[in-house]
């Protein structure tokens, strides 16, 4: 379809830029005033395409500048635009250059596009690959790069790897910038700044206001990739895959749960519960059979206190020792008695035996229930952050609700100062337990490294707290060195030169190694339970004392008053 436009009109902006091809005669009158109009509009820009119709007569020169029309000589068309110049040589032949400048005022370049004759028809030059690849040597012309430094003093130490741990994202990134200039043969300006950009009272900072207000063209620090800033700024690479997240070891498995009720299963609760009954059962009618039979020598039997008596609170005691490894100083004589006795500590040795086996692993044990944001904020477990600059801002600016408790209840709660800290004092906090510290995992893992056994290692658990994917390099909007930068770092990625930046400055979760040789000391929360029956033992035990002293008491008051009337 072919829409005819008049001098006065620029089509509009729409879904379907990419199909929209200008065709322009040179000769028409006004011509420099619509391509002006055009150029604002920004049409001289991908993925527009021009073809530009003139004559040899406007354009009779041999060198690239002196082809060019003069309508067209103030516009500038930079290195993402495609433009064709079609040059009418007379006798029905043409011949087309692609034109373009490096940057505004520059000088003008010119690409051979193909000729045309009546004879030949369209014979298309030597062009290969893309505008953005072929144009990529941009012959010194110097580039504008922004970096975050949150500590002055890392501009000093950029490459000598001096306290990689500070402003690591831009120190690995740095030569990675620097790589990519030298692939686009650019000089550069650098320019630091000490946040990546917020907006503050309507306008931004930092890094993000300098690629708003067009003053650089890259920023060579990766940032998160948020709806405000996808609206201002282009995303073009992720260079290093790292993200910051909330970092602890794993509580112990009595942190969470009763130890003692969690070595066995329920089936295996209930099928011991049921063994136990059955022999108090047997043991039980063995016992009353004995006395039965033996009934001719009651009263021996009654002063031998070796002998179990036909009672059902002797035999629970009797079975409630033997349940508790403490055996018994009554037993029963006959041959029936004694195998049902044997039976009995035999059964409930083997289960103690089980019992406290499985005692001792849970102790060495860790707790796998804390799994999401919610359960963090529930436990008992103490905050930590690392003191960045997007920490604090995504911290105090959270808004879903368990992410506002969480800053509200474990990170800045009323009355107390924020619990953000360094890097290695987190780290330190984070391996005496029960502490979970909110770091760049990929920079923090060194501390790790370096601070844990390897034991400690393996309970570590992460939770991620940010909701953003990992940082990506940002450029200007509409920079026409966009595909550029993209192909450079493609090809910086592809030839392992990131990936090298990446594993000197970052790590990855340390692998779990070594755990049985790490020993972990029983604590009071472990022995709580024993310690609450014990204590439940005592009171119930001096509650029966006092009632046994009562009903002593009253009995002697009972055979004094007797007495009295008696006498």
């Amino acid at each position: 379809m072919m829409q005819f436009l008049r001098p006065d009109l620029t089509p509009e902006r729409h879904d379907r830029d990419q199909q929209v091809v200008f065709l322009v005669d040179m000769t028409c009158p006004n011509i420099t005033q619509y391509l002006e109009m055009s150029a604002k509009e920004q049409h001289f820009r991908s993925p527009f395409r021009w073809l530009l119709l003139t004559k040899s007569e406007a354009a009779d020169g041999s060198d690239d500048e002196s082809i060019i029309p003069a309508a067209i000589r103030n516009i500038d068309v930079l290195l993402d635009s495609e433009v064709v110049l079609a040059i009418d040589l007379g006798n029905h032949s043409y011949v087309a250059h692609l034109i373009y400048r490096i940057s505004a005022g520059s000088e003008w370049r010119t690409e051979h596009y193909g000729s045309w004759d009546h004879k030949n028809r369209f014979q298309k030059g030597h062009l290969i690959d893309s505008a953005a690849r072929r144009r990529a040597n941009l012959e010194g012309y110097v580039i504008s790069v922004c970096y975050v430094l949150t500590d002055a003093d890392s501009v000093n130490h950029l490459m000598d790897g001096i306290d990689d741990h500070i402003d690591t994202i831009t120190k690995v990134n740095f030569p990675t910038t620097n790589h990519l200039l030298d692939f686009l043969h650019a000089g550069r300006r650098l320019v630091f700044t000490d946040t990546w950009g917020y907006r503050v009272n309507g306008s931004w900072n930092g890094m993000t206001g300098y690629l708003v207000r067009r003053e650089v063209e890259i920023g060579g620090s990766p940032m998160f990739f948020t709806s405000e800033r996808a609206s201002l700024v282009d995303y073009v690479s992720s260079p290093t895959p790292t993200r910051s997240k909330f970092v602890f070891q794993q509580p112990k498995l009595s942190y969470e749960n009763n130890l003692f009720l969690l070595s066995f299963r329920t089936t295996v609760w209930y099928s011991s519960i049921a063994l136990i009954f059955l022999l108090y059962l047997a043991l039980l009618a063995v016992a009353f059979w004995e006395w039965k039979k033996n009934a001719h020598q009651y009263k021996q039997r009654e002063e031998n206190a070796s002998i179990l008596r036909a009672k059902v609170s002797d035999v629970v005691l009797l079975v409630f020792g033997a349940t508790c490894q403490q055996g018994s100083y009554v037993e029963l004589k006959g041959s029936l008695g004694r195998v049902v006795m044997l039976v009995l500590f035999l059964a409930l040795m083997f289960l103690y035996t089980s019992y406290s086996a499985n005692i001792v692993a849970l102790l060495q044990s860790s707790s796998s229930q804390i799994r999401t944001l919610e359960d963090l904020l529930h436990s008992r477990i103490k905050f930590g952050v690392h003191d960045t600059v997007y920490s604090r801002y995504y911290f105090s600016t959270a808004t879903e609700p368990v992410r506002k408790a969480i800053y509200l209840k474990k990170v800045a709660p009323p009355g107390q100062p924020p619990r953000y800290m360094s890097l290695e004092e987190g780290v330190k906090n984070m391996q005496k337990g029960l502490f979970a510290f909110h770091m760049e995992t990929g920079v923090g893992y060194k501390f790790v490294g370096k601070y844990f056994q390897e034991g400690e290692k393996c309970g570590l658990k992460e939770i991620q707290y940010l909701q953003v994917i990992d940082p990506w390099l940002a450029v200007r909007r509409n920079t026409p060195f966009k595909e550029m930068f993209k192909i450079g770092l493609k090809r910086i990625q592809e030839h392992g030169l990131q990936n090298r930046e990446n594993l000197l400055f970052y790590e990855k979760k340390p692998k779990c190694s070594g755990r049985g040789a790490i020993f972990i000391s029983v604590s009071m929360v472990d022995c709580y339970p024993a310690l609450l029956i014990f204590a439940y033992g005592c009171i119930v035990s001096i509650a029966m004392l006092l009632l046994e002293l009562m009903y002593k008491k009253r009995q002697d008051m009972k055979i004094s008053t007797q007495e009295y009337y008696v006498n």
